[in-house]
């Protein structure tokens, strides 16, 4: 079955799902549904990772998701506190519940501390969202997601450059499904649901704005870094009106730098998944470092400038909307964008391959196959 030494399943077994963090819940959603479909006994274990109202429960009541049989509330804290207490708390968990199956989505602390504990129950474990790489390991995300693959059973990919990287690490090819991107299954379902016109009622939002949304530590844990952020925004600000769903993680750095000093700077709380995304549609351009947002302006058509070095998703620039910046570049490239001009990357070319909305799908009938 694969490269781990995990435990025969059991026909008729439960599988558990671990989620922890916002882009978790939009990933496990179609693969939820599709396991239901086809009848397989399921739980949804929530670490508490993300437990804010507006980062956590808004989602399950947006995306259909079952409520958790488990909310295990770890909350937040340093990685060592935090990943030491999911392990404590998602072994008791595994004990308990001898699942057949954990299924762990992306790269958050969760997902590695899932994938540790299942490993050392014998616990077999299937990675969605594996073999993403940004070759940069100052980011906490590429640690996990490099051993989340190595202890994994089933590598879930997004895309070819994906399964190229599992193969380069010695990952038996027979435990690799190249399937799709779920998160794109559950922005397709919604599609309808994303109504610009409404959002811009209800938030009072101008007809031509730059959407951002800022949050990882490389850019926001120094205050020197968020100044400069910040000065740039204000240039962007001066010429667009930007606005901007301020991540917990950010907000206090930003209010000191004074982002929302600029009167054409708006902040929002966190939204959940229907606003977010539907502001992102409606958008002149994103100013990003998530990694769900390249992918999601792929699909949409919208120019999304990151704020990074390097990208786990390099599929978001060769078939997408998405471009690689540094700071001092935004105003310019923003002004190039309001003036009609494609950033010749930043051009809708192709859908990438199988994100066609069916990824939920193929997860289930790999992991019906393996259930028997």
């Amino acid at each position: 079955m694969s490269s781990a030494p995990n435990s025969t399943v059991e026909p008729g077994a439960e599988v558990v799902h671990i989620v922890g963090a916002r882009p978790n819940f939009v990933k496990a959603a179609p693969v939820v549904a599709a396991l239901e479909s086809r009848g397989i006994r399921q739980a949804v274990v929530h670490t508490g990772q993300h437990y804010d109202d507006r980062m956590s429960a808004v989602f399950f009541r947006e995306l259909g998701l079952p409520r958790p049989d488990v909310d295990l509330g770890v909350g937040s804290g340093s990685h060592a506190a935090q990943t030491a207490a999911l392990l404590v708390g998602l072994e008791q968990e595994f004990t308990n519940r001898s699942p057949a199956f954990v299924i762990v989505y992306g790269d958050v602390n969760s997902t590695l501390a899932a994938a540790l504990v299942a490993a050392k129950l014998h616990i077999p474990v299937a990675h969605v969202e594996a073999g993403l790489r940004s070759f940069d390991w100052s980011m906490p995300e590429e640690v996990n997601r490099r051993v989340t693959d190595q202890l994994s059973d089933l590598c879930f990919a997004t895309s070819p450059e994906a399964v190229a990287h599992l193969a380069n690490e010695g990952i038996a090819p027979e435990s690799v499904h190249l399937v799709g991107n779920p998160m794109i299954d559950t922005l397709l379902a919604n599609l309808d649901r994303f109504d610009v016109a409404a959002l811009r009622g209800t938030r009072d939002l101008p007809d031509t704005y730059v959407a951002a949304t800022l949050h990882r530590p490389a850019n926001v844990d120094d205050p020197a870094t968020v100044a400069r952020l910040v000065a740039r925004l204000h240039e962007v600000a001066d010429s667009v009106d930007v606005v901007m769903p301020v991540h917990p993680r950010g907000r206090a750095a930003f209010e000191a730098a004074g982002l929302g000093d600029h009167p054409r700077v708006h902040l929002l709380e966190p939204l959940g998944y229907v606003e977010f995304v539907t502001l992102v549609r409606g958008s002149t351009a994103v100013v990003t470092d998530s990694g769900g947002v390249q992918e999601e302006t792929t699909i949409l058509g919208v120019p999304c400038l990151t704020l990074r070095p390097n990208t786990e998703r390099p599929i978001t620039i060769t078939h997408g909307t998405n471009r690689l910046v540094v700071e001092s570049e935004l105003p310019g490239l923003v002004a190039k964008i309001l003036a009609g001009d494609a950033l010749g990357g930043t051009t809708l070319a192709e859908v990438p391959p199988l994100w066609d909305g069916r990824a939920g799908e193929r997860i289930a009938a790999v992991l019906a196959g393996e259930l028997g």
